[in-house]
């Protein structure tokens, strides 16, 4: 991240963080004052890009996007793979019981 854009990202945090409505004058009268100097276009673009949005409800609700959608889409999955995971344990013990035979074939162990 650049530091225009970082610098501006702050300014933004700080005005929400002050129930003040986030506009380019604002974030750039937050960066004067903090002795920042940006590109002319960052103050304004990034309060054009929180227009309409509640920026607080975005940092409260960071990971509570993700679950929401998850177990639908985790169920239809878990229920699709459910007879190939009863498979799954039978082919696993045929695999650790190659890989314990081929240890004893080189006469010791990783952990001996």
């Amino acid at each position: 991240m650049s530091k225009n854009e970082l610098a501006c990202v702050y300014a933004a945090l700080i005005l929400v963080d002050d129930d003040v409505a986030v506009t380019g004058e604002k974030i750039q009268t937050v960066l004067k004052a903090a002795g920042v100097e940006v590109e002319p276009y960052w103050p304004g673009l990034f309060a054009k890009s929180l227009e309409g949005i509640n920026p607080k409800d975005l940092i409260t609700n960071v990971g509570s996007g993700v679950g929401a959608a998850a177990p639908a889409a985790g169920a239809a999955a878990a229920a699709a793979a459910a007879p190939a995971a009863a498979e799954a344990p039978k082919a696993e013990e045929k695999k650790k019981e190659e890989s314990d035979e081929s240890d004893d074939d080189m006469g010791f162990g990783l952990f001996d």
